[in-house]
């Protein structure tokens, strides 16, 4: 009993380290008692199982057969069939050979139907079956007990080492795998470990993620013992175990990193609309609240702008515009074009705006290399023609001249017409003329 006592505690101290689940290294150790008896006692083809006795320590095998009949295995004549390639029997499918897949070794037929190839140690007839199980059926899976060994060679207990190794290593990947899958779109923390020309490599816990160089900021740099907080993109799981790739630069980055200091955005009263960022430079975001009396600006800025700039800091000093979002298409791209102040927005066809600003703010509309209003256009989704009142004048006198040529041209004959009349006349009058003479 002492040794089922310190066994067990082993088995806990492994799942507490590796951090699996203590039923499910009892199972990989079961595996890998059926692997070690099936090795020294068993033959190729069977399908031993043991199963672990936690009171006493013991271990029980036993061996599973699936029953079949007549019409669920293939006859000599279509064995030979498959051999050659050819139909089994002339009118019926032909049967597709494929490679055993899994214990039953079964094989489909074109037409739908399981057939497989009937061997003893992985097979019993169902009559056989029914002497030792009169309930069981065809298809089912017959236990047949085996007699328990205790001594196994030294290949045996290298198998079963296998076995163990291999199996903890896959559990671990899919515990893995399944931890950070549930934080894909979130923010996690991580320690860079080293720095590459393609990629940033950070210690998030259980595995390395990647932050490849599309996905840094553009003039950030980074040094290995660095903490950096990251948006979780994606995790792809490959033979060598799960990926994770991270992102400094994308935009949801941001509304996450308020959703940290804000508690509103997190409890949903102030909701984030929409964003749009050219990270390293500028963010622009738009911000409504669902209760009234909630200031949306006033939460995300916090007392003396706290919350605005611990997010500030953490993205190296990016400028943020916190701009409210509108129902109102006017009032929305107004609010967008932040901090210039807009005098008007007209609404134009083809998804367009003409906004209007005063001369001393023109630039600082438009920003830098046009960053302003290429931020606000994307987030509006609006396509933003900014222009001061002097040239919204101009542009509308030009607009309405056009306009009335335009319909002048419409309600005018065309001029060939015109000419082609013009000439008729002409005759006409000369006509008349010789008829005078």
């Amino acid at each position: 009993m002492e040794d089922v006592k310190n066994f067990l505690s082993a088995i806990s101290q492994i799942a507490e380290e590796k951090g699996i689940a203590k039923e499910k290294i009892i199972e990989i150790i079961e595996q890998a008692y059926a692997a070690a008896y099936k090795k020294d006692y068993g033959e190729k083809g069977q399908i031993i199982k043991a199963k672990f006795d936690l009171e006493s320590g013991k271990v029980k095998f036993w061996q599973q057969k699936l029953a079949v009949d007549e019409s669920t295995i293939y006859s000599e004549e279509e064995l030979a069939a498959l051999k050659e390639g050819e139909p089994p029997v002339e009118g019926e499918a032909r049967f597709e050979k494929r490679r055993p897949d899994g214990p039953s070794g079964r094989e489909e037929a074109e037409d739908g139907e399981k057939k497989v190839r009937f061997n003893t140690e992985k097979h019993i007839m169902i009559d056989e079956a029914k002497k030792l199980d009169s309930k069981i059926k065809v298809g089912e899976s017959l236990e047949i007990p085996l007699e328990a060994k205790e001594d196994y060679g030294r290949i045996a207990a290298q198998t079963a080492k296998q076995v163990i190794l291999q199996r903890v290593r896959e559990a671990e990947r899919e515990i893995v795998l399944e931890e950070y899958k549930n934080k894909e779109e979130g923010i996690i923390s991580g320690i860079v470990q080293r720095v590459e020309p393609r990629a940033v490599y950070l210690d998030i816990g259980k595995i390395l993620a990647i932050l490849p160089r599309e996905e840094q900021v553009p003039g950030e740099f980074y040094r290995s013992g660095q903490r950096l907080k990251v948006f979780l993109l994606k995790v792809e799981e490959t033979p060598k175990g799960p990926i994770v790739f991270v992102s400094r630069s994308y935009p949801k980055f941001v509304s996450k990193l308020f959703e940290l200091e804000v508690p509103e955005v997190a409890a949903g009263t102030v909701v984030i609309r929409s964003i749009a960022r050219e990270a390293g430079s500028r963010t622009k975001i738009a911000v409504s609240s669902n209760v009234e009396g909630v200031d949306p600006i006033g939460s995300m800025v916090g007392q003396k702008g706290t919350r605005v700039m611990a997010v500030i800091n953490e993205l190296g000093g990016e400028k943020i515009d916190i701009i409210e979002w509108a129902d109102d298409p006017e009032k929305y791209i107004a609010n967008s074009l932040s901090p210039a102040k807009a005098l008007e927005v007209r609404i134009m066809p083809k998804n367009t705006a003409l906004a209007i600003v005063p001369q001393d703010q023109l630039s600082l509309a438009i920003g830098k290399e046009g960053q302003n209003v290429r931020l606000a256009a994307k987030l509006t989704g609006w396509k933003i023609d900014v222009r001061s009142p002097e040239e919204a004048g101009n542009q509308a006198i030009e607009e309405k001249s056009e306009e009335e040529e335009v319909k002048k041209e419409k309600e005018s004959p065309p001029k060939a017409k015109v000419l082609r009349r013009a000439g008729k006349n002409t005759k006409k009058t000369a006509a008349a003329k010789t008829n005078k003479k």
